[in-house]
């Protein structure tokens, strides 16, 4: 009896995957509720998190420019930009719930290391062109690798994702007419934005990702269709369309190897500091420390607010249940 009933478990496994896999193959959505392979869910959950984490942290390197912004026209913009990244963090940690996880646990991952976050918030914004440059570079690759997930299989990363690049298009516009505007101006500034473009492009290279062959996740992530690109195919893709950018900009991609290639139609580039890459991944960067520190007083000093939200929701139900007796 006991072999029968593992058989006919087995079978039900199964035909429960053949359903998955056809939706799949349909570019179906799959649903909360939908029965879903135990790794599709712990693989979402991996990357919703790390991108809702890598929005909240990302709000670190801007936050402290918004009163140092050269003019109010600059405060307001940034403002209202860091204010979209911390609501994309919380569509995304919304979406991520849905797959059976708390957001407390999912903070606690971040707090603890166990969770990562884009590398690229790891550096640190040394002048004002440096918002210019995240805009425009990081934004940009981050609209690259975020529009294919507007059709990832699983549904609510993908509507989330929706308005989340609708939002970041115009990030990616403000970086750049900071840009514009620095090369525009005196020496001093097109030096400073420059400089900024020298420190940020290799980073922004390295936040989409290891090479393919390097990934362990790429593979999987493209058979459940979570992903629609590779990572080098990303990357391609980011420099193909930046560099031209930079050279209406009138600046220099420090890449002494980069050249378009007229066979492939693509530019050839040179060989990006993995070693840096890996560092910055396991805590070791220049920032890590003070990023997580800056996340773990915010959410310890947040606490009252938490409480004082908790016991209002309590007293609001205690309301309407008195109401309605």
């Amino acid at each position: 009896m006991k072999n029968q009933d593992t058989m006919q478990d087995k079978e039900q496994m199964k035909s429960l995957e053949d359903i998955f896999e056809a939706k799949i193959a349909r570019d179906e959505k799959i649903e909360p509720k939908d029965w879903m392979p135990e790794k599709y869910r712990k693989t979402h959950i991996r990357q919703i998190s790390q991108h809702a984490h890598s929005e909240i942290v990302g709000m670190l390197p801007e936050g402290n420019w918004i009163s140092r912004a050269p003019s109010l026209r600059r405060k307001v913009a940034l403002l209202a930009k860091v204010q979209d990244e911390a609501g994309h963090g919380l569509y995304l940690y919304s979406a991520c719930e849905t797959l059976g996880i708390s957001r407390e646990e999912l903070y606690d991952q971040l707090h603890s290391g166990k969770a990562k976050y884009s590398s690229i918030f790891n550096y640190p914004t040394l002048t004002w062109a440096d918002i210019g440059a995240i805009g425009w570079l990081v934004d940009g690759a981050a609209i690259i690798n975020q529009v294919p997930l507007c059709s990832t299989s699983f549904g609510p990363y993908a509507r989330a994702m929706v308005r989340v690049c609708k939002e970041e298009s115009f990030h990616q516009r403000q970086g750049y007419e900071i840009m514009m505007t620095l090369c525009n101006g005196t020496q001093e500034q097109k030096d400073m934005a420059q400089d900024a473009l020298d420190r940020w492009w290799w980073p922004a290279l390295m936040m989409l990702g290891p090479t393919d062959d390097e990934s362990t996740h790429t593979e999987q992530s493209m058979k459940w269709k979570l992903k629609r690109k590779t990572n080098d195919e990303l990357r391609q893709q980011f420099i193909d369309q930046t560099v031209p950018q930079a050279d209406i900009l009138g600046l220099k991609v420090p890449d002494e190897d980069l050249q378009y290639n007229t066979e492939t139609g693509h530019y050839d580039f040179g060989e990006i500091d993995w070693e840096e890459f890996w560092q910055v991944v396991k805590g070791h960067g220049m920032c890590n420390k003070e990023r997580i520190s800056a996340r773990k007083n915010a959410w310890d000093e947040g606490e009252w607010v938490r409480d004082a939200a908790l016991a209002y929701a309590d007293k609001q139900a205690d309301k309407e249940v008195k109401e309605a007796v």
